[in-house]
């Protein structure tokens, strides 16, 4: 018997022992094969000479916000952990594109691992602090239907807020991905920063994802606003183009913590394109006119 297989094996019967302790309940861990890791422990113990078949399992995850539940699918090869984990999270209140942009950032997550890493928790951690976002969009009111209806697009207008955004690449990237996505918006720089985008439901959930990876923590879309249409949304859009706005600034540039964008110039720059609203779903205030 391999010696790096007997390892793996027990590694994984560990894991498994673990995700048992935070789904005690009937049903939550669901094992493809019931005699899967009672064959495993009779290969180790050497009362058993063939391979046993892999650990493959379904958990069910209770997401709270919004409440929705997600079936991540698990696939052990017998050479886990020091190769890769086969997962995949499946959602009924998810489309097809929705579910492919889950599964890429869940995917380029586990890649962060070392081999030898147990991931699976990790996995399951991830999901319940970061699927939220792809949920934004779902359709949160279900007309029921006779007959078949014309196709519909979605048009969506997604408002984000950073700690701050002043990094010229990341700049340069977020510039970038809106006008190759074809979304329209704008991106504030400095602190605070804040980004909206607005497009197709596709096009803005993309630019979302793409924008996070791999590694910008310090965000999160405040608020979404959502429309169907039967055409592409341009009689939709609030701005003309994607680009960057630069407004005065309190503070010296080379005083990170001091450059504090003029959030009255903001606030009239929200009313010229008809989302004042927004300012207090951003800042938690009320918004005021710039002479007050």
């Amino acid at each position: 018997m391999s010696a790096s297989v007997k390892e793996s094996l027990q590694l994984q019967l560990l894991e498994m022992e673990m995700l048992f302790s935070m789904f005690p309940n009937q049903g939550e861990v669901k094992l493809e094969d019931v005699n899967a890791l009672t064959n495993i422990k009779r290969y180790l113990e050497g009362t058993r000479e063939a391979l046993p078949p892999k650990i493959e399992f379904v958990i069910t995850l209770q997401i709270e916000e919004p409440k929705v539940k997600i079936d991540l699918q698990v696939t052990m090869p017998h050479s886990y952990p020091y190769v890769a984990l086969q997962l995949f999270g499946r959602s009924s209140e998810l489309d097809r594109h929705q579910q492919l942009l889950l599964n890429k950032g869940l995917t380029s997550y586990i890649g962060t691992f070392d081999p030898g890493e147990l991931c699976v928790c990790a996995a399951i951690q991830w999901l319940q602090d970061n699927s939220a976002s792809y949920f934004l969009s779902r359709k949160l009111v279900y007309e029921p239907s006779t007959q078949a209806k014309p196709v519909k697009n979605t048009f969506l207008r997604m408002w984000i807020y950073s700690h701050h955004i002043y990094q010229q690449d990341l700049r340069k990237k977020i510039l970038d991905v809106g006008k190759r996505l074809d979304v329209t918006g704008f991106c504030m720089t400095g602190k605070p920063g804040i980004i909206c985008v607005e497009g197709l439901k596709e096009h803005c959930e993309e630019f979302w994802h793409t924008i996070r990876y791999p590694n910008w923590k310090h965000i999160s879309c405040k608020h979404a606003e959502s429309v169907e249409t039967e055409g592409n949304g341009e009689d939709l859009r609030l701005f003309h183009s994607f680009e960057e706005l630069l407004l005065e600034a309190h503070g010296d540039y080379g005083l990170r913590n001091d450059y504090h964008m003029n959030l009255g110039q903001f606030l009239e720059f929200l009313k010229k394109h008809k989302s004042e609203h927004v300012f207090q779903i951003l800042f938690g205030i009320e918004s005021k006119s710039s002479d007050s």
